[in-house]
């Protein structure tokens, strides 16, 4: 493996060789929900994230 590859690509290949696709679903909302966070610590977008919650 190169020593240069992102973070992405060694989750894209481990998941390839490894064939864990279960995860991907995980990860895929793991990442959603901490972009909701980011978006709604101080941002115009708040007001409208409260209200999916």
């Amino acid at each position: 493996m190169s020593k240069n590859k992102s973070l992405l690509a060694e989750i894209w290949d481990f998941l390839k060789v490894r064939k864990k696709w279960w995860l991907l679903p995980i990860i895929i909302i793991l990442l959603l929900v901490g972009t909701l966070i980011i978006l709604g610590q101080s941002s115009a977008v708040s007001p409208f994230i409260y209200v999916l919650f």
